[in-house]
């Protein structure tokens, strides 16, 4: 263990000192037929970029475990029984265009930091923008890069899994974690964190027991070795964009599908069931736009969204929902005019892209349809179209260290331009946007999206 020296600043003060890191190692070696683990086309395809959730829970004293040593010792601990089961991420893969992951057991890193603030006066303080310095070496979505400080590690290869444990004045902690987006996406993040932490509640030494388990095995699929021939999409970040946070009460996502309903009921496409994620999908997108055209001197200018969807389930032969991996699959819309952006037009759209995937017979059927000027065209539309995925349904409020369920869990860093994220939220849904600082001025100031906050 090693001591760092690395100060962060929560607006003008200085109040977040990183005290430690450690590799964490799995607990048991990684069997010599599993040494290899292939990515798959769409692992490849994804960005190279980080996942980086974290998670919030206040000293409640449970068991009478509240001293920061002891959490500390407990997760360590645990993360390295975790890791025998999700091997690849204590591997190391290549930092440009990796094909596999060397499941060489070389560990995962587990950064310690301490604070001088309370956790409820970051929660209620704190732009979104500080969650980052939550992270280690601030391994948020583009930075993959660590900092000149660390000598020790290998520049040209990706530790995928990082860890760091936020330690607040109150003894309320913070549990932060960035995952390589080549080897998870957002359901495999929140299947690791749930088991980590169940390993957690077994490895405390109120609950110890002989042998260490989890219910059900992470899958890690296993896929022919292919190297493709074109590089990931790429998702550059914007220096004129910001990313904020919205909260969307379930009253208020009620009255939305409410006025969906209505607001249908008169055309030939009445919606009926519209779903949360659709409804907000709708606003979210036509808000957005509605500030890009008045920006753009009142003219409309076609564009699209791409909706992110989890096709664990979807396909006629459905992959287990604890596969670990990127399966997801991009429904496309397209508003050529500003008719289409009535949610009749768009949610039917979206409705009837959601039955093509379900007509998918299995992930052979999924990569055929990548071939090099598909993607150069996702590519081309990337530049212009607005990207959504949700979190949704992930019981991401369900991780439960042993300290309760956490009062925030939520995602940092800034999101490509013109980008969603929706997650389940304690008492409704919260919706990450980024747009550039002109449009998000107008839409965060819009009286139609206002309505439902």
């Amino acid at each position: 263990m090693t001591m760092i020296r690395s100060f962060i600043r929560f607006g003008r003060r200085q109040f977040h000192t990183i005290v430690s890191r450690e590799i964490i190692k799995p607990s048991s070696p990684t069997p010599s037929h599993l040494k290899t683990y292939n990515l798959s086309l769409i692992d490849q395809l994804v960005p190279d970029t980080f996942v980086p959730m974290v998670t919030f829970y206040p000293n409640t004293r449970i068991h009478g475990r509240s001293r920061s040593h002891d959490k500390t010792l407990d997760l360590k601990h645990s993360l390295s029984q975790t890791l025998t089961k999700y091997y690849p991420f204590a591997g190391r893969h290549t930092k440009v265009a990796p094909a596999c992951i060397d499941c060489n057991d070389n560990g995962a890193e587990f950064l310690e930091a301490s604070t001088d603030i309370t956790l409820s006066d970051f929660l209620q303080s704190s732009h979104h923008e500080d969650l980052d310095q939550l992270f280690p070496h601030g391994l948020v979505n583009y930075n993959s890069n660590r900092g000149d400080g660390d000598h020790d590690l290998h520049n040209d290869e990706v530790i995928p899994l990082a860890v760091q444990l936020n330690h607040f004045e109150c003894g309320g902690v913070a549990v932060a974690v960035s995952l390589s987006h080549k080897v998870v996406d957002g359901s495999s993040l929140v299947h690791f964190l749930n088991d980590w932490a169940m390993m957690t509640r077994l490895c405390s030494k109120e609950q110890k027991k002989n042998e260490f388990s989890i219910d059900h095995d992470p899958q890690f699929i296993p896929f022919q070795y292919m190297n493709v021939n074109f590089t990931s999409l790429l998702l550059e970040r914007s220096k004129d964009c910001v990313t904020r946070s919205f909260i969307f009460p379930n009253s208020k996502l009620n009255d939305l599908k409410l006025k969906v309903k209505a607001m249908t009921e008169e055309s030939s496409q009445p919606i009926t069931n519209p779903t949360r994620v659709e409804v907000l999908n709708w606003i979210l997108y036509k808000c957005a736009v509605a500030a890009a055209t008045k920006n753009n001197s009142g003219v409309f200018k076609p564009s699209g969204v791409n909706h992110l969807i989890n096709i664990r389930g979807k396909m006629i032969e459905s992959l287990p929902q604890k596969s670990i991996g990127n399966f997801v699959m991009a429904m496309e819309i397209v508003t050529e005019n500003e008719s289409e952006l009535k949610p009749e037009s768009f949610i039917n759209k979206l409705k009837k892209e959601k039955i093509q995937i379900q007509g998918l017979r299995n992930m052979e059927s999924v990569f055929g349809l990548f071939s090099q000027p598909v993607v150069e065209e996702g590519q081309r539309k990337l530049d212009v179209f607005y990207i959504c995925s949700s979190f949704c349904g992930y019981p991401t409020y369900e991780i439960d260290f042993g300290w309760g369920k956490p009062v925030k869990a939520t995602l940092a860093g800034d999101l490509k331009k013109n980008s969603f994220i929706l997650m389940d939220a304690p008492n409704g849904i919260e919706a990450l946007v980024c747009l550039g600082k002109q449009d998000m001025a107008i839409m965060q100031n819009d009286p139609e999206l206002l309505a439902f906050l």
